[in-house]
């Protein structure tokens, strides 16, 4: 079987550790059968691959392939989509590829995720789809009521989340803990009424972008031209160095065209159907 996780981009705006978005690009995982070959492009996963340590955790037997379309290192929920895709393919040898018995499962295994990853945010974006809010050991989906497209911009450079928390300051002015509590419940509102005039005044923030833009000026120029070219809202992807944005469909190719040659500008969309397992 093959256990798919779209890859995601997390931190949406204000959302620091609380709102991610699965996005059109996936790491895959299975168990490796004796005798079969690998598929196309699939590698084996050596004992320190977070995928192959997160299904051992969750009781896995054998050896794991991985592939995967998310660059590594980039703000695009790598380490959390392969960690997701062990831990359902353990689920999967152990209880089959039925996804009602997954769905039975899905909070089981959003906690062993999240324990692994370090946070929920992401790795309940590539579990469940679409656009998630995640507190407490909770995660929900949030309902879009708005069409649109994923615009990243995806630069040469890497970043490293544990170095880029350690950036960020222990404790934050309480105005600045207001402004980002509005922020946050206004993009959460504006994405389920389908507001999209509302849209970037809610993606600001003021805990962790401005410090991590400030090591990463070309992802602020990215960041900056994707809203002067049109997008609805743009935010740095994850710990970054990715930028993202949204914007309607048919802008977004003339977007991507308008973002710095010295990264890869990509279009894409919001994965709406989460893991997946095809027998």
């Amino acid at each position: 079987m093959i256990v798919r996780a779209p890859g995601s981009s997390a931190n949406l705006g204000p959302g620091f550790d609380t709102l991610g978005m699965a996005i059109s690009l996936s790491a895959e995982a299975g168990v490796i059968a004796d005798g079969e070959p690998l598929p196309d492009r699939a590698q084996p996963a050596d004992v320190r691959h977070p995928a192959l340590v997160a299904f051992r955790r969750a009781g896995g037997e054998g050896e794991l392939w991985v592939r995967s379309s998310l660059p590594a290192g980039r703000g695009l929920g790598f380490s959390g989509a392969v960690r997701v895709a062990g831990i359902v393919a353990a689920h999967a040898q152990q209880h089959g590829p039925d996804p009602s018995a997954l769905a039975a499962r899905r909070f089981e295994v959003l906690a062993l995720a999240t324990e692994l990853e370090g946070h929920a945010d992401n790795v309940a974006a590539s579990l469940l789809g679409g656009v998630t809010a995640t507190a407490g050991g909770h995660a929900v989906r949030i309902p879009l009521a708005i069409d649109v497209a994923v615009v990243v911009w995806v630069p040469s450079f890497t970043t490293r989340t544990e170095q880029s928390r350690h950036r960020l300051a222990a404790t934050v002015p309480f105005a600045d803990a207001v402004f980002n509590v509005g922020r946050a419940a206004l993009l959460v509102a504006a994405l389920a009424a389908g507001d999209r005039t509302a849209l970037r005044a809610a993606m600001a923030d003021r805990l962790h972008q401005d410090v991590r833009l400030a090591s990463a000026a070309p992802s602020r120029v990215a960041l900056d031209a994707a809203l002067d070219h049109g997008a609805l809202c743009a935010w740095l992807s994850g710990s970054g160095p990715t930028i993202a944005a949204l914007c309607d469909p048919a802008d977004a190719e003339r977007i991507a065209a308008a973002l710095p040659a010295d990264g890869r500008a990509r279009v894409l969309q919001i994965d709406h159907a989460g893991t997946t397992i095809t027998p």
